[in-house]
């Protein structure tokens, strides 16, 4: 059965681990259903559908972060509320959450399906690359509400300490999407729409083992009573959730100014990009696993009013990411070629040429990994503070860097200077981030108001 997990008690770094090991997992499996995505239409389909999928992914990822932004920031709301023990104010932000999630899906997917040729074009999308990113991003945007849902269910079990839920989701939805791969594209050789088709149908059956879990909870016990949104509560929700979601775009926005640097470059080097990119989430995996975890642990003690216990997580926390970002750097360094063979095809001369690109990309994001954790660890625990603002002026520190880097050190280093946008930006979001959450954590140790914290209901 479903269970609540309280993080106001008992030793951190348990508390911490514990939770994070399934997020850890669960987003594995999760990579691995993109990554196998990948690695059959690079090897069935050939490096220019490999490249259609590359010059979607910075488009894909808007969406897909603007609803991760708006999710993760109404699950504050829900986690404050768990730790202080606010039942009617628990279930009323559950279902204000749902309610406001669901008006937005329908709206976003209007959007993005009228947006996404434009775009594209916008990006210098290569004309033999462009049928295919269509394609399939039209396809990924008409399941907008299933991804949506899943992350309004998966981000309320979080919040209530239930990170199993979620594993036994991605577990589940990575078997499903494997076995449609294969038979969509190998089997019906639909190519890129069946790989499209088959993540859809996969998230699908994600959402319902979500939903399935969160009616078997003790906690909520929703009554018809809380489905009624108050403007204050909605107010509340979104003042969390927007400033995340704005974040997540603004890192997106610089993300696509990057893709159409590397567009310029060529097929052959956008492959070469994809293919490293389709490992950055194999990357981060432990650290996004760490940020939600101390996005709920904090939460969690902060409703609770025990700041103690979020200085000695924070500090439990940031040696495990670093511990964990260290043992993948040297796993990247060592076996990353291998690994990226998998999604590259093509004669020898094309696949020589993508590997060296790809690898240069990968080491050169590998060397500098533990800056990415830290960022994760303190963003999130910022956001689990109430504080959205400073992890939204992260991102437009990340947009910045992220751009100047990839338009204007190819001039003096070449193609490396796209490969280092990646690294530089993370550097300056996380200086930012590490300093604004001390003095955060100083107010609340001193007795004083956060200026972006304060709660209400």
């Amino acid at each position: 059965m479903a269970r609540v997990r309280d993080m106001t008690q008992g030793r951190p770094a348990r508390l911490i681990i514990s939770f994070a090991l399934p997020l850890m997992l669960g987003n594995m499996f999760q990579q691995m259903y993109t990554m196998v995505d990948t690695m059959i239409v690079g090897k069935a389909v050939g490096v220019t559908a490999l490249a259609s999928l590359g010059a979607s992914d910075w488009l894909n990822w808007l969406v897909i972060g603007l609803i991760q932004g708006l999710t993760q920031g109404f699950s504050i709301q829900i986690s404050q509320r768990f730790g202080a023990e606010d039942w009617d104010g628990l279930n009323r932000s559950i279902t204000g959450s749902l309610l406001l999630s669901g008006g937005i899906g329908v709206v976003l997917t209007a959007a993005a399906l009228l947006a996404v040729e434009p775009v594209l074009l916008l990006l210098n999308t290569p004309a033999d690359v462009l049928p295919g990113s269509l394609l399939y991003l039209r396809i990924m945007f008409s399941g907008t509400l299933v991804v949506l849902a899943y992350n309004a269910l998966a981000s309320v079990l979080r919040a209530l300490g239930n990170s199993r839920t979620p594993l036994v989701a991605m577990v589940i939805a990575s078997i499903v999407n494997i076995a449609l791969d294969l038979l969509f594209v190998l089997g019906f050789h639909w190519g890129i729409a069946g790989a499209a088709a088959a993540t859809v149908i996969a998230q699908v059956v994600s959402c319902l083992v979500c939903l399935w879990a969160l009616r078997s909870l003790p906690i909520p016990r929703v009554e018809r009573a809380h489905w009624r949104l108050s403007a204050a509560l909605a107010r509340r929700l979104l003042s969390l959730g927007a400033p995340l979601a704005l974040q997540n775009t603004i890192i997106a926005v610089g993300g696509m100014v990057v893709q159409s640097v590397v567009n310029s470059f060529g097929v052959l080097f956008v492959a070469g990009y994809t293919a490293t990119n389709k490992l950055y989430g194999l990357l981060e995996i432990a650290a996004t696993s760490f940020g939600f975890s101390m996005a709920t642990y904090t939460g969690q003690n902060l409703g609770a009013k025990k700041i103690d216990r979020i200085r000695s997580g924070i500090r439990s926390a940031t040696w495990m990411a670093v511990a964990m970002a260290l043992f993948i750097t040297a796993c990247m360094i060592l076996f990353g070629k291998f690994i990226l063979m998998l999604f590259i095809s093509g004669d020898p001369a094309e696949q020589e040429q993508v590997l060296a690109i790809a690898y240069r990309y990968l080491f050169i994001m590998s060397t500098v990994l533990f800056v990415l954790y830290l960022l994760h660890i303190y963003r999130s625990s910022l956001q689990g503070m109430g504080d959205t603002i400073v992890p939204m002026i992260s991102g437009f520190v990340e947009m910045l860097m992220r751009i100047g880097c990839a338009i204007f050190l190819p001039a003096f280093v070449g193609q490396d200077g796209v490969f280092l946008a990646e690294v530089v930006a993370w550097t300056g979001a996380a200086i930012l981030l590490v300093s604004m959450f001390f003095v955060r954590l100083h107010r609340l140790e001193k007795g004083l108001p956060l200026r972006f914290g304060r709660q209400k209901g």
